[in-house]
């Protein structure tokens, strides 16, 4: 039987560990074994246990101490070091069969956009153990609230979605804060997720003189995202199980998952209580977080 896993990947503070914890303890509730792989060598404050932790292995603060390098070079300098030990971490994935796994990433997008170290690591762990993966990238809401930001991610997210090579999710991750200050967003939710026309947010930098300087690359850039047109995102608030499922939902479809009988079993019962159609959203319907005592009740029987 082949595995299947998720590469959590995103900005610094996007939420990527909060991320890894909330969707393993909600499979879990839905019957699956997880196990989360921690390979960010600077993150050394998991709210999580970590089947595997690179900082077993490098760490950046010692790389900074003693190779002499900064934050940002120790980070790609163990990333890369990971690729030539691959081995290591090849022995210990091999004990974890029958687990759905979750690789809790680094935030330096370089990593993602144009180093290979990383491509790399997770083709090989694909191809050796036949595991099944989906790159779920996490951007965080805030980026809505400013046109140039949110263009900004669009192309980050394009890049990444070419350089991994990966079935792909994107995700507006902290959308409850979104909800919270709906008032700043200057168009619907469907419009950032769906990546609606991109001409309203020429108009809006048009009129920003910090951004009107530069719009012929802006220009540019829309047409570059809107020509290549495989951006879209999904929104999540991970202590509103209806998104959960939402994203669960897609990532599974995306990297091929299939359930076992009892799984499947829990997750129609929760998809009957948990009901969120993606055509439904609007930040008011996002609002209104359901009471999670019948789906509890339901995990427990």
């Amino acid at each position: 039987m082949p595995l299947y896993g998720q590469v959590i990947i995103g900005p610094p503070g996007c939420g990527k560990t909060t991320y890894c914890d909330e969707m393993s303890k909600y499979l879990q509730e839905l019957g699956r074994q997880v196990a989360i792989i921690n390979i960010d060598p600077a993150n050394d404050s998991l709210c999580y246990k970590a089947a595997i932790d690179i900082s077993e292995l490098i760490t950046v603060e010692d790389v900074m101490d003693y190779v002499n390098l900064g934050p940002n070079g120790a980070l790609i300098y163990c990333i890369e070091y990971l690729e030539k030990r691959l081995d290591w971490l090849l022995e210990k994935l091999r004990k974890l069969t029958g687990y759905y796994l979750f690789f809790d990433c680094p935030g330096q997008v370089e990593i993602y956009t144009h180093h290979n170290s990383m491509k790399n690591i997770m083709s090989a762990i694909k191809n050796e153990l036949d595991l099944r993966l989906c790159c779920v990238q996490l951007i965080d809401c805030h980026y809505c609230s400013d046109p140039g930001k949110y263009i900004s991610a669009l192309l980050m997210c394009t890049s990444t979605m070419y350089q991994m090579e990966l079935p792909h999710v994107n995700i507006l991750s902290k959308i409850d804060i979104a909800v919270k200050h709906k008032s700043k967003l200057l168009f619907n939710l469907d419009f950032y997720t769906d990546v609606l026309s991109l001409d309203h947010l020429l108009d809006a930098l048009q009129n920003d003189p910090h951004t009107s300087r530069y719009h012929r690359l802006n220009k540019a850039i829309v047409s570059l995202i809107e020509g290549q047109n495989i951006v879209s995102f999904l929104p999540l608030n991970v202590k509103d199980k209806r998104t959960l499922e939402l994203v669960r939902k897609n990532i599974d479809r995306a990297n091929g998952y299939i359930f076992n009988p009892e799984e499947n079993r829990n997750a129609e019962m929760l998809n009957s209580i948990m009901q969120l159609d993606i055509n439904d959203l609007t930040l008011d319907v996002l609002e209104d977080i359901p009471k999670s005592n019948s789906s509890d009740k339901m995990m427990q029987n």
